[in-house]
């Protein structure tokens, strides 16, 4: 009967200078990583989303507001992460309708839900917010030529970038002001939220 004598047998080096050698009929090359499991991938903050709405809807109870917003306004501002609007504005939930965008700017869609807002939903104030350190400050068309170029098809919509703040929000209240779809353009008002201070400055 034989038996193992549980000795390791060097063989040959290859060339590279590893030494693989030979343990109970196995062949081991020591500098070589070990395959493992893929890792799991990281959750989504989407997944995160539905975890939190689970426990906000256990103490949930509906207020019977109705879709009418309370002050009869609507705020367009930009879609940047850094305004809180509610908060800065001291509204709360069921107050106003809030149109957001890159920039804040009045577009054709903005225009949309505007005319929506004003005329199925009985808003009459329009309050029109830009901010310091815009994403759009500077920016150019260029955008939509180098996207065109990546992906073979021009945009349909324009980026509306703007270098002067004040002067952007002058025209976004100048095409409030002149659409004829809109019923309310009375009380038409333009800012520029300061990100560091947290203020307002009006626009005349």
């Amino acid at each position: 009967m034989l038996h193992h004598t549980g000795r390791i047998r060097p063989l040959h080096t290859h060339h590279g200078g590893r030494n693989p050698i030979s343990v109970i009929g196995m062949t081991v090359t020591p500098d070589r990583p070990t395959p493992t499991a893929a890792a799991d991938p990281a959750p989504s903050i989407i997944d995160r989303f539905i975890e939190s709405n689970r426990a906000y809807a256990v103490d949930f109870r509906d207020g019977g507001m109705d879709a009418r917003p309370v002050q009869k306004v609507t705020v367009v501002a930009c879609m940047d992460a850094r305004l809180d609007l509610f908060a800065a504005l001291g509204l709360e939930l069921g107050d106003a309708h809030v149109i957001r965008n890159a920039g804040g700017v009045v577009t054709d869609d903005t225009i949309r839900s505007l005319t929506i807002s004003q005329r199925a939903l009985g808003t009459r104030s329009i309050a029109l917010i830009h901010h310091t350190g815009c994403g759009l400050l500077g920016l150019t068309e260029d955008f939509r030529r180098e996207l065109e170029l990546e992906v073979g098809q021009r945009p349909q919509w324009a980026v509306e970038s703007f270098v002067d703040l004040d002067g952007d929000v002058r025209q976004s209240m100048q095409r409030v002001r002149t659409s004829p779809f809109l019923l309310h353009t009375d009380d038409v008002r333009g800012f520029v939220f300061d990100v560091h201070t947290g203020l307002l400055r009006e626009i005349h």
